[in-house]
């Protein structure tokens, strides 16, 4: 069955080719995209998603728009900027491009580049007003997906808006620091840091306060080190969040057999390994003494931190992880070097947040009501910068 659904889906692709005159190199650069998410979802795991086709333009601090239908549309106001009456259309996520068929028969691409987002109808390419701003667009040649990483990465540089990282535009207007600090280790390996340098220099609390138990916002004690490592980029020890955030720790730390660990509240539960890892990672990215231990026991979170303290987990760990949540696997996946978690069956987006306490989901009814009904946001960054990270290290693991 599956193969018979390959097989239509490329029938159908190539008559959708030959109304838009694509050329080989799309139709070629596509298949390839195509093949690399056949061996991957066989690889590591496939959750079905709704199939609504659309794709976003405006990476970094470019004007976000949508498009869908025959329309080129300003994410935020909901205002059309273009529209066309579509005989046939292409997506093609990995060259960040649409190529249209109008019935009057007029080919129209609109895409995006390091340079800008663009529309070419016929023969005259224009520029988008407000997205002649800068982005580092990798390859990642060497990589047997990468073309899954050009558009993971696009889905995280999608989401930056005047500076700001935040996990899903059209669902959450604030950066959350946790999702914030992994989007910025890909930024870092990607050259696109400098996008997010306003927003971090401005932090001015010790937390992000997202996350509200019965309307009250949360002290969430992971924010402290992830945001020592978010001002350690741009900054040093000088910057007024750090000597606010050290003014925190007394009020978080437990000393146990003469050694110091914080213990607080992240995602609604007590989780000091996951804390405390945080933590040690802050003020060493931030220069800064560490006085903390590690403690020992199990937690429900350690294992989401996978780059560093490996030895400092707890086997009995509970490994919950439910794909409403997809990051959770992925990172657990990360720290224990196996394959279980998924990435969608569209071809775009591939990444997701399904039924998270604080996201508006009513942000999303400007791609498709299906999203609002099903309390779905895509993509979603921390999702996306979980799998791209997981590739980019395992690919550099073999090549060691």
């Amino acid at each position: 069955m599956r193969k018979i659904s390959q097989i239509l889906s490329f029938f159908l692709l190539a008559l959708a080719v030959i109304a838009c005159r694509t050329n080989d190199s799309d139709l070629d650069s596509l298949k390839k995209y195509r093949d690399q998410l056949t061996a991957f979802r066989a690889e590591f795991a496939v959750k079905e998603m709704p199939d609504v086709p659309f794709f976003l333009f405006g990476m970094g601090n470019r004007v976000k728009l949508l498009y869908k239908n025959g329309q080129l549309i300003h994410s935020f106001s909901g205002k059309v900027l273009k529209e066309w009456d579509v005989d046939a259309e292409i997506i093609i996520p990995n060259l960040f491009k649409v190529k249209l068929k109008t019935k009057k028969g007029t080919n129209v691409i609109i895409s995006e580049d390091e340079g800008g987002v663009f529309i070419q109808e016929g023969k005259v390419k224009e520029l988008v007003e407000g997205t002649n701003f800068p982005v580092n667009l990798p390859a990642f040649n060497d990589h047997p997906y990468s073309e899954i990483l050009k558009v993971l990465h696009q889905e995280l540089l999608v989401n930056i808006y005047d500076s700001k990282p935040v996990p899903n535009y059209f669902v959450y207007q604030k950066p959350w620091r946790r999702d914030a600090a992994m989007m910025a280790m890909c930024f870092e390996k990607t050259g696109n840091l400098d996008l997010i340098r306003d927003w971090v220099l401005s932090i001015d609390d010790p937390y992000d306060h997202n996350n509200k138990a019965g309307g009250v916002p949360e002290n969430e004690a992971d924010n402290l080190g992830q945001s020592l490592y978010l001002v350690s980029l741009f900054a040093d020890k000088d910057h007024p969040v750090v000597q606010k955030i050290i003014d925190e720790l007394p009020a978080l730390e437990v000393t146990e057999n003469n050694k110091r660990y914080i213990l607080g509240r992240s995602d609604f539960q007590e989780v000091p390994v996951y804390q405390t890892k945080w933590l040690k990672f802050g003020l060493e990215s931030m220069g800064l003494e560490d006085p903390y231990s590690i403690p020992p026991g199990p937690d429900n979170y350690s294992s989401l931190f996978w780059w560093d303290y490996h030895a400092f987990h707890a086997p009995n760990e509970n490994n919950w992880r439910n794909d409403c949540y997809p990051y959770i696997g992925w990172a657990r996946d990360h720290f224990n070097g196996i394959k279980k978690s998924p990435i969608s069956n569209q071809d775009y987006p591939l990444t997701w947040e399904i039924k998270a306490s604080q996201a508006d989901y009513g942000g999303m009814a400007i791609i498709d009501d299906i999203f609002v009904e099903q309390q779905t946001s895509v993509p979603h960054t921390w999702h996306a910068a979980e799998v791209f990270l997981y590739l980019l290290d395992e690919e550099m693991k073999l090549s060691e």
